[in-house]
């Protein structure tokens, strides 16, 4: 017999995760003694996605708490004050910050929810604070001194 006959296993490569958990696998470890940890998943079994909370019917009887926080109307009227006193209209100055007309139209009805990137792009747009104690202030140039 030549080497090229004979073959050498380096190594056997280990039972994956999946065959462990066969039915033949659990019963041959239960007959050499070794500890089986067997639970029950929450939902397994069933064809459920998306499992109800017992909680729902609190958050459905729950009124203001939950609620997104909405842009004050003060601070809508002073978004249209400024790109007013821009000679800009709503899609002028959405275009100028790269967001959509609809968004500039929320905010200055007082539907859309505070986000502060938006906020800054607004308050450079139009030069006014919208954000902060000096708000409806004009905006200070960066580096500029009161």
């Amino acid at each position: 017999m030549s080497d090229w006959d004979t073959v050498t296993i380096l190594r056997k490569r280990p039972p994956k995760a999946s065959a462990l958990k066969t039915e033949q696998a659990v019963n041959a470890a239960r007959r050499q003694g070794l500890p089986v940890d067997t639970t029950q998943k929450y939902g397994a079994g069933t064809n459920k996605q998306h499992v109800i909370t017992k909680n729902t019917a609190k958050l459905d009887r729950e009124t203001e708490e939950l609620r997104h926080e909405k842009i004050p109307l003060d601070l809508g009227k002073l978004i249209m004050q400024g790109r007013q006193a821009k000679g800009m209209s709503q899609k002028d100055l959405a275009t100028k910050i790269c967001e959509k007309p609809q968004i500039v139209n929320d905010y200055e009805a007082g539907r859309g929810i505070p986000n502060n990137i938006v906020l800054g792009k607004i308050e450079r747009a139009i030069g006014i604070k919208l954000r902060g104690k000096e708000r409806g202030q004009p905006l200070q140039p960066p580096g500029g001194k009161k």
